[in-house]
C-alpha cells in the first residue's frame, strides 16, 4: 500500500461498492443499503483527503469494521475491501503524526 497516495485504494473501494451485490455478498450479510452507507463513508473519506490532503486523516475516524461486526457481516471479498480502506486511513493517520513531530 502506497502511503504517500492512499487514494487509489479509497478509489477502489468506492468504485466496487458501487456496484451490485452477489448472491454470495448477500449470503455473507450485505444489503443493498449497508454497501451504500459503507460506500459513502469511504467516499467522504476520500474526498476529505483529496480537498485538504493527508494533514486531515487525524480527523478521520473510520469505525467500518465496527459497524460490520455489529450488523453480522462475514468475511469476503466486501469485508476485506473494507478493511483494507480503514487500515489504510489509519496508517495514513499515524504516519501523519509521526511526520509531523
Amino acid at each position: 500500500m502506497d502511503l504517500t497516495n492512499p487514494l487509489p485504494l479509497l478509489d477502489e473501494a468506492v468504485a466496487v461498492l458501487k456496484t451490485p451485490l452477489t448472491q454470495e455478498d448477500r449470503y455473507q450479510g450485505w444489503t443493498d443499503d449497508l454497501r451504500r452507507e459503507i460506500q459513502e463513508e469511504i467516499s467522504l473519506s476520500r474526498s476529505a483527503l483529496r480537498r485538504h490532503g493527508l494533514g486531515v486523516a487525524r480527523y478521520l475516524r473510520p469505525r467500518l469494521e465496527e459497524w460490520l461486526d455489529r450488523v453480522g457481516v462475514a468475511p469476503g471479498r466486501l469485508r476485506g475491501l473494507v478493511s483494507e480502506a480503514q487500515r489504510c486511513l489509519e496508517t495514513v493517520d499515524s504516519d501523519t503524526a509521526r511526520m509531523a513531530e
